[in-house]
């Protein structure tokens, strides 16, 4: 199963404003500059699908991007799903009125989207033991229901030696480890996707 189309839906600021929850969704969610949009990029073979910028917390809106993968099913050719890119948490330099209100909004379509499936937290691979992180996890954790899963996926890899690389796959053997540089992780990704949302 591959991704054949991608195009960006609508932006949100809250759940309120959200598309309908008629499609399965996967938020993508991580720490400001962790290489969210890059990796969105990435993984849909679109250049410019999701905004990526060298100002850490850019992205300070929910967007939506409808997604198309063929199968190998000749009765059901094409399956569709929404990633959501979220934005990013930590050091973005708003104030802090904007802040309270961007977490207020992050929180409220964490918890209450009824469509959400599949949580990917993105971890700097280099940083992969920060409080926020931690944080995040345990949130998550805290909110996930019995439909949801959580995966973690850690960027960046081609900035760690092979030592460093394997002690990472040691400490996370469940993680997903991901080179946008290299396409490295990416497909295994993708799989743990589809896997979970439509059984192959």
């Amino acid at each position: 199963m591959k991704i054949v189309d991608a195009k960006f839906l609508t932006s949100a600021q809250s759940i309120v404003d959200s598309p309908s929850p008629d499609m399965a969704e996967v938020a993508f969610l991580g720490r400001s500059n962790v290489g969210k949009s890059s990796l969105l990029n990435t993984l849909t073979n679109r250049k410019g699908l999701a905004k990526s910028s060298s100002t850490p917390g850019k992205t300070q809106l929910i967007n939506y991007f409808d997604i198309k993968f063929k199968t190998e099913n000749e009765e059901l050719p094409y399956v569709y799903t929404r990633f959501v890119d979220l934005p990013g948490f930590g050091y973005a330099k708003v104030s802090k009125s904007l802040k309270k209100e961007w977490n207020k909004n992050l929180t409220g379509y964490l918890e209450q989207r009824a469509n959400l499936q599949i949580f990917v937290h993105l971890i700097d691979a280099r940083h992969p033991e920060l409080d926020i992180d931690k944080n995040v996890d345990e949130f998550l954790e805290s909110i996930k229901r019995g439909d949801q899963i959580i995966i973690h996926a850690f960027t960046k890899i081609d900035k760690l030696n092979q030592s460093e690389l394997q002690k990472l796959k040691r400490a996370y053997p469940k993680g997903i480890f991901i080179s946008n540089l290299k396409k490295r992780g990416l497909e295994q990704l993708q799989n743990a996707i589809t896997g979970y949302l439509f059984g192959n």
